[in-house]
């Protein structure tokens, strides 16, 4: 089954599954197991993983080798992805020196900024070129993935470069959600709103 006749809230949920089965050492793993680590109901990870074919073994489980590669390809995990981050600055600069990007197959292999004092360093063997470099540099490395992290006022239009430059997945941490065509998967993050969320929990606790 092809990504676009799965629903889109499946997509988080299976990318969950994904690490789970990547953790694991068995060679099957029944939906109970994952949905202890998972917390989703083991009739919901059934349900789930059923858009991927039938790799249960009745008594066993999940052939998680079967499984791992299948959920790969409907992820795009099966590939190597570059990625370039616009905003250099404290969550940038976090973002540069996680390891965890490149054993998931993504390479933040450019990186803008308009700080002169930023331009021409490096940070995690990536060297910072100026934003206006952007459309040019994105062009030749064939990226189709960035990350914005940059102040809101001028998050709309560095989203539209990076779309004017062939990128066609933006992970926004701006705190302003750009609007940019549908054509464009945009993915926003913000930490505010997470927190208040987080707040929310705790205050009906008291």
């Amino acid at each position: 089954m092809t990504s676009n006749k799965i629903p889109q809230p499946v997509i988080p949920r299976i990318s969950l599954y994904y690490r789970v089965i990547l953790e694991s050492r068995k060679k099957f793993l029944s939906s109970e197991e994952i949905s202890r680590v998972t917390q989703f109901s083991s009739a919901q990870v059934r349900r789930d993983l059923a858009y991927f074919g039938q790799f249960g073994v009745p008594g066993k489980g999940y052939n998680t080798r079967l499984l791992k590669d299948a959920i790969a390809r409907i992820l795009g995990m099966d590939r190597k992805w570059n990625v370039a981050l616009v905003g250099v600055g404290n969550l940038g600069r976090a973002l540069l020196s996680y390891k965890g990007f490149s054993r998931q197959g993504f390479k933040i292999c450019c990186a803008f900024d308009n700080d002169k004092q930023r331009i021409g360093k490096k940070f995690n063997s990536i060297e910072v070129k100026d934003v206006k470099e952007l459309n040019k540099v994105i062009r030749q490395k064939a990226v189709r993935i960035a990350i914005l992290a940059v102040p809101k006022e001028v998050a709309q239009h560095l989203a539209e470069r990076l779309v004017d430059s062939g990128i066609r997945a933006i992970l926004n941490f701006a705190p302003l959600r750009p609007d940019l065509s549908k054509s464009v998967a945009i993915l926003n993050i913000d930490l505010s709103i997470e927190l208040e969320r987080l707040a929310h929990y705790l205050s009906r606790e008291d």
